[in-house]
């Protein structure tokens, strides 16, 4: 089996290593932990939105971002917890949360909730006819 593993080049490996476990990843420590350590989820997938309508990222731009079927207010009180500032957003999707990794990077953490993603298909799909 194939698996996406991107790879976010970072200032701090243990700083990151924490931010991203306390998101909800398990450490797999492997051999080089100081250098190198790969968190794990029960799925990956890569997104690709069309640039048109993602609320002003240009095209070429990738976000970091996980999708959750958890309830975001039990991921933000684990974000406040252990005291990273989040953001909660109204999407076009659903909703997310965007919160700034140690390296000042902003991670999406979104619930997609399939009506609204089927209204807001349907109003770009009405605007471009």
């Amino acid at each position: 089996m194939l698996t996406v593993l991107p790879i976010r080049y970072v200032a701090d490996v243990e700083a990151s290593r924490d931010f991203y476990a306390g998101l909800g990843l398990a450490i797999l420590q492997e051999p080089g932990a100081a250098v190198w350590v790969r968190l794990t989820a029960a799925a990956g997938a890569v997104g690709v939105h069309a640039a048109a309508v993602s609320q002003g990222r240009p095209p070429g731009a990738t976000e970091l971002g996980f999708a959750t079927d958890e309830p975001l207010e039990e991921v933000a009180q684990r974000l406040e917890h252990n005291g990273y500032p989040y953001e909660l957003v109204e999407e076009n999707f659903g909703r997310s949360i965007r919160v700034t990794d140690p390296d000042g990077v902003v991670v999406q953490i979104q619930c997609i909730d399939p009506d609204i993603v089927r209204r807001s298909a349907a109003a770009v799909a009405g605007d471009s006819a």
